[in-house]
């Protein structure tokens, strides 16, 4: 399809990679000393990484390219039923918190357990692997299901963890996952890595997708694997 998307003029990169944490896609790197678009199917071409470029090397040119995923290879391009201007997603600007650090504009009942997430997004095509919050951090990788099954998740997985959350059955583009899994390892160098999938069968493409990253990736972690039923008990926990 025609939509917009970056182009980096490679005579006049330098390499310092300050564009690299403002792509909230986490779509471009730094590779052989020049910042590269590593994946056409991660740009929103939002060119967020415009006004962060010293030397001007960045510009959004509208040619053929792959559709921007957002989620499950959902196209919101240009052209698409976009959630922002220009195609990008404001929803997908990388924001670190302190999940007790605000009051809620409505009271939780104090039955109703805390939230604990620290940060948004958490969708692994949606995060920015090289974003602040996760570096030297423990990683939670979740299952989209489990959250939804088992009824104490935010206060036994989420705490003290940032979270990424995938469908291994459903979602396009798991080499993408894989790249940004690495890089959470080998950039962000994550502490502990723990994996919470459900008992079906093809939820454990999740947890073999994260060894193969650390296997890749030559950095050891030490990795969780946790196994819920679907009946929302916890089945299984141990490292691997």
């Amino acid at each position: 399809m025609i939509r917009e998307i970056v182009k980096i003029n490679e005579d006049l990169c330098n390499g310092c990679g300050i564009c690299i944490p403002n792509c909230h896609e986490g779509a471009l790197q730094v590779i052989d000393g020049k910042a590269r678009l590593i994946s056409e199917l991660m740009c929103d071409g939002l060119g967020a990484c415009l006004g962060h470029c010293p030397e001007g090397a960045i510009e959004i040119e509208k040619r053929e390219t792959e559709e921007y995923a957002i989620h499950n290879g959902t196209s919101q391009a240009a052209g698409g039923s976009s959630c922002g201007s220009g195609g990008g997603c404001p929803g997908s600007a990388p924001v670190g918190f302190d999940p007790h650090s605000f009051r809620m504009a409505t009271p939780v009942p104090a039955m109703a357990g805390q939230s604990e997430l620290q940060q948004w997004p958490v969708q692994m095509h949606l995060i920015n692997p090289d974003a602040a919050y996760f570096k030297g951090t423990d990683l939670l990788v979740a299952a989209d299901c489990a959250a939804f099954s088992y009824g104490n998740f935010h206060q036994e997985f989420i705490k003290g963890r940032k979270l990424v959350i995938a469908c291994p059955k459903l979602d396009h583009g798991k080499e993408i996952y894989l790249e940004k899994l690495i890089r959470l390892i080998t950039g962000a160098r994550v502490n502990t890595i723990t994996v919470v999938i459900m008992e079906v069968p093809c939820c454990g493409g999740l947890s073999q997708l994260v060894q193969m990253a650390v296997s890749q990736a030559g950095r050891k972690v030490p990795v969780k694997e946790v196994v819920i039923g679907i009946r929302g008990d916890l089945l299984a926990e141990e490292w691997v």
